[in-house]
């Protein structure tokens, strides 16, 4: 039996721990997609949206976005009514327009509370399901009842009428976050606010034939 010489050996031995090191860093690398970012996670921010804008942010900020996603979500349930309960093409349009707009400023705001590590509002929360109506605008138990069980002309008047108070309340909110708030983000959404559903309520008010004035924003 022939004997290998130590230049061989050597040889073998480098090539031995070669592929060891290479099957070890293959391991390793499992997560190299990640970008080695182990203590950033992002999955803070929901799916599809973009990231959360840097900058300073205070109470008022929080207290806005907290505010306002049940609000929005209270907001689509009454929405989501109107296909089934309503007559009125009109009433049908503004309501899918009011979901088009609400659903992603939801998702903007939840965004930026887990960014900053606070509190998203459960998910029924605001959605007239036994929670708390202090917000401004906000419809109660009996409120929403009552909205489920008209249908037609009935509905919609109420629908209308119903969302004209909930949206002066998003206005209130907003005025205060522009008023009160850091962080500019936040401050832009509430001017937006403020500028589409005001429009949206004198729409509403010539559909119910009132005619009154729209709120103005302060």
């Amino acid at each position: 039996m022939s004997m290998l010489c130590p230049q061989v050996l050597r040889a073998a031995s480098a090539t031995a721990v070669a592929v060891t090191t290479t099957l070890v860093l293959a391991a390793c690398g499992g997560n190299g997609n990640n970008g080695g970012s182990a203590g950033t996670s992002t999955s803070a921010i929901p799916s599809g949206s973009t990231s959360v804008p840097a900058g300073p942010h205070n109470q008022a900020d929080i207290t806005f976005a907290q505010g306002m996603i049940p609000h929005h979500r209270q907001a689509i349930v009454m929405s989501d009514m109107v296909q089934a309960h309503s007559s009125s093409g009109e009433v049908k349009a503004l309501a899918e327009r009011i979901k088009k707009a609400q659903a992603p400023e939801i998702e903007t705001m939840t965004a930026w509370l887990r960014a900053w590590g606070e509190p998203v509002p459960p998910g029924m929360s605001g959605m007239g399901h036994g929670s708390p109506t202090g917000m401004p605008g906000m419809m109660n138990d009996q409120q929403m009842d009552g909205l489920r069980g008209m249908r037609g002309t009935a509905f919609d008047k109420m629908f209308l009428t119903m969302m004209i108070e909930h949206h002066e309340g998003a206005i209130e909110m907003a005025n205060t976050e522009k008023r009160q708030g850091a962080y500019a983000p936040a401050k832009e959404l509430a001017d937006s606010i403020v500028t589409s559903q005001t429009a949206e309520i004198a729409q509403m008010r010539k559909m119910l034939g009132t005619g009154s004035p729209s709120p103005t924003a302060s």
